[in-house]
């Protein structure tokens, strides 16, 4: 029986009809499992919520207590049974709560990655190869030219600039969930344990983070400080930011952008950041291609992003595949990649 009798994208998200939920659905289901908390995975208005505890206080952070009418924690490895099938949440290393979805039938196993990256990160628990026979799967960054460097070496780079321009404000564009806090995470790491400070944007999240035991050092709003007083300092804020009014306030900013984004230089220029910094929270094409050979999946499908690239390889290795091509993911990828 193939797989097509259990999984199907539909106009909501990709659906798991016989046990009548939808995985990351696009628009308001009657019950949907969430694979973690950003916002063209993760919305508001659903009957019934499955998630990881972490992403249901992220969801509700966002979007307000009232974000569903139920929630249903799972924490990583338990199991609940729906219809015919049994799911589990194993960590995608994402972000925090983030998880990829295990689908156990009589037919075999599935597992529906959500978005995962394989880079350390101490900011949330780290990813998981899950055997399966099918594998569903993101493709954000499933091109050949993508691989990331090391995220502690990026972060080396913005501190060494801190002392090559002691006298110019450093504002650091990073997506508000999970970005920032690594980013922030890293900096400790490094060796950086002067304050930070934060753009409006960015302190729900990271008082969340540090409420859920993720320790970030002394962390301070910038609207209550000096902008004169704030050189050889890091501000983050959010990437759109860089670009407004707001920035000017800060006189001859050096301008970073945490993004696997900033791999394709020309983006860096068009934005017009000074300091790229090649840091993502999705994995590159070797570690696409790795966890699908190490999943052991005959079957893979391909969600969203470099769809055809990733289908090519997996053909060229004997593996079926497809690309789904579902609608409504990717809209904040270049931010939160």
């Amino acid at each position: 029986m193939g797989w097509d009798t259990h999984l199907r994208p539909q106009a909501e998200g990709l659906a798991v009809a016989a046990a009548g939920l939808f995985i990351d659905p696009v628009r308001p289901v009657e019950t949907a499992v969430i694979t973690h908390g950003h916002a063209d995975h993760a919305r508001a208005g659903h009957g019934t919520v499955y998630a990881t505890p972490e992403t249901l206080a992220v969801m509700a952070a966002r979007y307000g207590e009232a974000f569903t009418e139920n929630r249903r924690p799972l924490p990583y490895g338990e199991t609940v049974d729906l219809g015919p099938y049994r799911f589990s949440l194993h960590p995608a290393g994402h972000v925090i709560g983030s998880a990829q979805v295990l689908i156990e039938t009589a037919d075999g196993r599935a597992v529906v990655s959500g978005d995962y990256k394989r880079q350390d990160d101490p900011t949330c628990a780290p990813f998981v190869t899950v055997p399966c026979d099918l594998f569903v799967t993101e493709a954000t960054f499933a091109l050949p030219v993508f691989r990331h460097p090391d995220a502690s070496g990026e972060i080396a780079r913005l501190i060494a600039s801190l002392a090559l321009f002691p006298d110019r404000t450093h504002l650091v564009g990073a997506y508000s969930l999970g970005k920032a806090q690594r980013v922030i995470a890293l900096l400790r790491a490094g060796g950086h344990h002067r304050t930070i400070y934060l753009h409006g944007a960015m302190e729900r999240l990271c008082a969340l983070y540090e409420s859920l035991g993720v320790p970030l050092g002394d962390l301070q709003p910038v609207k209550d400080v000096d902008r004169a007083a704030l050189g050889g300092e890091i501000v983050l804020c959010p990437p759109s930011a860089l670009a407004d009014l707001w920035s000017r306030r800060f006189g001859d900013p050096v301008t970073a952008f945490a993004s696997g984004w900033m791999r394709v230089r020309a983006r860096a220029r068009q934005r017009g950041v000074e300091l790229p910094l090649v840091i993502s929270d999705h994995g590159d094409w070797e570690d696409l291609c790795t966890t699908i050979v190490e999943t052991g999946a005959s079957e893979v499908w391909v969600t969203h992003g470099q769809e055809d690239a990733l289908v090519h390889w997996c053909q060229t290795r004997q593996i079926r595949a497809r690309p789904l091509r579902l609608v409504g993911y990717g809209d904040e990828d270049e931010a939160a990649a």
